[in-house]
């Protein structure tokens, strides 16, 4: 049986579990990447492209039972940005596996950001390309995953601030009332797997979190104090504050010819009061349970 699996997205933070996990479940995988690779593992194929060049597009999904969408833009200074690669990117790989003619499954990581696309350009992004893909996906089984804030081992966004409530300090960027949500990213990788070996797949949306559906301000302190066996501060940082760490983090970022993490648009998610996460569907469709709780991550330093 046929069990390549295309993936966009292989180098990066999630890519990489994604595709230790689908090898250590006997996939064998195609991979997309923009800098010529010689791994040597017999399972993994590079493909050297972009999501901007057709032709590697079409070599990549050559073959490939399913396809794996984890490539995104999550930093930039414009609409365009974002929407030249979220958008425009996945409608052209969609595309490819349509006229590639193999692909049964596809499965698009989006974000769980894409559930309130007024709130910055990257949610708007994701959402579009969520609507544009259910619109063209005739034929091959669509799957949506919206993961909440992914962290774990390779991770440069989250742990920073988990690295200094360990110091105990942690700031606090949204109101007391804010419900707040993560997911380990080795569950993320597991969820990619189950959903692409499960009988019957569901077109639907998939919200995806560690399986404790909030998590209060109140409560990060008292599992960061725990785990360090000591107190943490909680800091309130205010909008202005954020405001302007934005402003000059775009600036630092325009100069040194890089896309900015940090905008006046992200500060939207930042402070958002509701992250709360239902997995339901996803155990109940695909028999996915997520295994490590932010508790145990703090207390094993899984990050």
């Amino acid at each position: 049986m046929n069990n390549t699996v295309a993936v966009t997205g292989g180098t990066g933070f999630i890519g990489k579990h994604i595709l230790a996990n689908l090898l250590s479940r006997g996939f064998t995988v195609r991979a997309l990447t923009r800098t010529p690779r010689s791994d040597s593992d017999q399972h993994i194929t590079w493909v050297h492209g972009s999501l901007e060049d057709r032709n590697s597009l079409a070599e990549l999904v050559k073959g490939a039972r399913y396809i794996v969408h984890g490539a995104g833009q999550v930093r930039g200074h414009t609409e365009e940005v974002f929407t030249r690669c979220n958008v425009m990117g996945s409608l052209r790989l969609l595309q490819a596996a349509k006229e590639g003619g193999c692909c049964e499954r596809f499965l698009f990581i989006s974000s769980l950001a894409a559930r309130h696309p007024e709130l910055s350009w990257y949610a708007n992004s994701k959402y579009i390309a969520e609507q544009k893909l259910a619109a063209m996906s005739s034929g091959i089984s669509l799957g949506i995953f919206r993961p909440t804030a992914v962290y774990g081992p390779g991770d440069q966004e989250l742990k920073p601030l988990f690295d200094w409530m360990l110091r105990g300090i942690l700031p606090q960027l949204s109101t007391a009332e804010t419900k707040l949500s993560f997911i380990h990213v080795i569950d993320l990788a597991l969820a990619v797997t189950q959903w692409l070996s499960c009988e019957a797949p569901q077109a639907r949306i998939y919200e995806l979190c560690d399986g404790t559906e909030s998590y209060s301000w109140k409560q990060l302190q008292e599992i960061a104090t725990e785990a360090r066996n000591g107190p943490v501060r909680l800091v309130s940082v205010p909008l202005y504050l954020l405001q302007l760490i934005a402003d000059i983090s775009t600036r630092l970022s325009q100069l040194a010819g890089k896309e900015p993490m940090l905008t006046r648009e992200k500060i939207g998610e930042l402070t958002h009061a509701d992250w709360s996460v239902n997995i339901n569907n996803a155990v109940d469709d695909f028999n996915w349970s997520p295994g490590i709780s932010l508790t145990h991550a703090f207390h094993h330093r899984l990050f």
